[in-house]
């Protein structure tokens, strides 16, 4: 997986929305080095960082190419060190980024329009920053590999900080889960499948396109609106039956046999191989629930939570039982953080926004120990489920404090003294290395001072 580089430099984000703009003309605006930075890579981080809702007080223009010129640095030293990075890795994020760039603009020519280049041009743009900061986050971790923090360098660290800049720890929980699937009816199983042969057969015929049917029907929201298109992704992000059927298709022309997944059903057109990636269009559709299902399951996890109320079997003894939920199954239901944006991603501990919806509103109210009624929601799959939860633990919101949040102000500590380092670094490296700056940027105020050289 891509990861953006730290320590301030700017991040590329997944998505963002374009903003009604005169098109780019493209031009070299600083030399770092041998490292161009364009007019069109100061524009593209312009309009993330608005579209991500960050007002910046200072000039943008100026702000971002300066961030741009300190990645640069490290750039020339990576070329010194010989960092590379895992291509396959860049291709695939950016593929996915032009397809949320294209989905948010509304279409492949009005993007092209902006940019003023073609599709092919932006994708490789695209993939030098990408693969940049790639190069450069891996720069800043060979820089500050070796750097620790100890007890008392954490203890002075936290006690230089101003009341007033103490983080706020907001509320975490850890919240256990049982989940019922219920039964869906094979007649509605054969009623799916039979509209999506209904859907091949047409496509095939040429009386409706793949695409057309995608945006009227297909029930995958991320692709109904590119009229199916998946973006390249290599094999094994897919399902392992999925992978199999779609990477022996070769015909564009030709619509795959119907596929199940965790998900429903669909059918798939190959758009194109590339290397050890594919893209392609799909239509999912999944099969309704019968009301009479859900309650059954409703009804069932009653009777199992009024046995752990009055004690007759434990939440983890029922979990192991009745629970159908393959991802906490085997860990007595305890579930786990997956938002990725989350400081707590991969730990068991939530923020009440890091919880799925319908999980919050049920635990808002428990206190530790108990358990909520049975209620219907949609899984991660986008399918229905009764699910029973427990909230297992709660850390009521509070200032950061060395007690309970050690681990915490731990990696704050050491994020400060890596920072520092990195400036120093940069600062060095700046004097020694060759910069052209074009004249719209000279008058910049600089977080940096020292990129007009005096013999500029």
């Amino acid at each position: 997986m891509i990861s953006i580089a730290m320590g301030g430099l700017l991040t590329i984000a997944s998505c963002f929305s374009l903003q009604a703009q005169s098109n780019i003309v493209d031009e070299v605006v600083w030399m770092v080095g041998d490292e161009p930075i364009l007019h069109s890579d100061v524009e593209y981080q312009k309009m993330r960082m608005l579209s991500e809702g960050m007002r910046v007080q200072d000039d943008l223009d100026c702000l971002i190419s300066e961030q741009l010129a300190v990645q640069m640095l490290f750039l020339n030293q990576a070329k010194i060190d010989s960092i590379t990075v895992d291509e396959s890795s860049v291709t695939r994020f950016v593929e996915s980024d032009i397809q949320g760039m294209i989905g948010q603009i509304g279409s492949k020519e009005k993007l092209e329009e902006y940019f003023g280049k073609n599709l092919a041009q932006i994708r490789e743009d695209r993939k030098r920053m990408v693969r940049n900061n790639e190069i450069v986050r891996s720069m800043q971790q060979k820089i500050a590999s070796n750097l620790t923090v100890s007890p008392s360098e954490i203890r002075s660290y936290f006690n230089s900080l101003p009341a007033d800049s103490i983080p706020f720890v907001p509320t975490q929980v850890e919240v256990q889960k049982i989940a019922r699937m219920p039964n869906v009816s094979l007649s509605e199983i054969d009623r799916i499948k039979e509209r999506l042969r209904a859907f091949s057969a047409d496509i095939s015929s040429g009386k409706s396109t793949f695409s057309s049917l995608a945006r009227l029907y297909s029930q995958d929201n991320r692709t109904a609106t590119q009229g199916g298109e998946y973006g390249f992704v290599p094999k094994t992000s897919l399902e392992t039956e999925f992978a199999r059927v779609v990477f022996e298709l070769n015909d564009p022309n030709r619509v795959s046999q119907v596929i199940k997944t965790e998900e429903g059903y669909h059918i798939v057109q190959l758009i194109e191989k590339r290397g050890d990636l594919i893209n392609f269009r799909h239509i999912l559709l999944r099969p309704e629930v019968a009301n009479e299902a859900l309650e059954r399951e409703v009804m069932k996890l009653d009777s199992i939570g009024s046995l752990i109320t009055k004690s007759e079997i434990s939440f983890e003894k029922a979990v192991d039982e009745y629970s159908q939920d393959e991802k906490t199954i085997n860990n007595n239901g305890l579930l786990i953080n997956e938002n990725y944006q989350s400081t707590l991603a991969g730990s068991s501990l939530f923020s009440m926004e890091d919880l799925p919806q319908d999980i919050s509103r049920q635990i808002a109210n428990l206190r530790v120990g108990e358990i909520s009624r049975p209620f219907i929601m949609i899984n991660d799959k986008g399918n229905k489920e009764v699910v029973l939860v427990k909230l297992k633990n709660r850390d009521e919101a509070h200032r950061a404090n060395l007690q309970m949040d050690f681990q915490a102000i731990k990696a704050m500590a050491l994020e400060s003294k890596r920072n520092k380092v990195l400036d120093e670094w940069v600062k060095t490296q700046q004097k020694k290395t060759f910069v052209e700056v074009n004249e719209k940027y000279r008058n910049c105020t600089f977080k940096y001072p020292g990129w007009i050289h005096e013999n500029k």
